[in-house]
């Protein structure tokens, strides 16, 4: 996601045409969440959330670590290594899914362990 929208100006604006300081997106951030009732909830959560629906979703190192503005794919794999499945995780996928398929259920009923 870029810093800036379409138009090549920044989407979140602070004084004239510039970002907003970063004192700014604090005190916005604590107002909101305050008058949301969710007490607690840090902004650098909103990027964990973001990168872990990313890998859930499927996107490969690169494209997280791109996505979040990281050095290094080192960097994104040290943080989120533990939320890409591993092969036996996408074994019992596809070992679900075969099941699912064979007894003619939908994708939705694949937790069904009947024929």
């Amino acid at each position: 996601m870029s810093a800036h929208g379409a138009d090549g100006g920044w989407r979140f604006t602070g004084e004239g045409d510039q970002p907003p300081h970063q004192n700014t997106v604090g005190h916005r951030w604590r107002t909101a969440i305050t008058a949301a009732g969710v007490p607690g909830l840090g902004l650098h959560d909103l990027r964990h959330f973001y990168a872990s629906g990313l890998i859930t979703s499927g996107c490969d190192v690169v494209t997280v670590q791109r996505a979040l503005g990281h050095s290094s794919a080192t960097t994104t794999l040290n943080t989120y290594s533990h939320l890409w499945p591993t092969a036996e995780d996408r074994t019992r996928r596809a070992a679900e899914q075969l099941f699912a398929d064979s007894c003619g259920l939908g994708a939705d009923s694949s937790t069904s362990t009947s024929c």
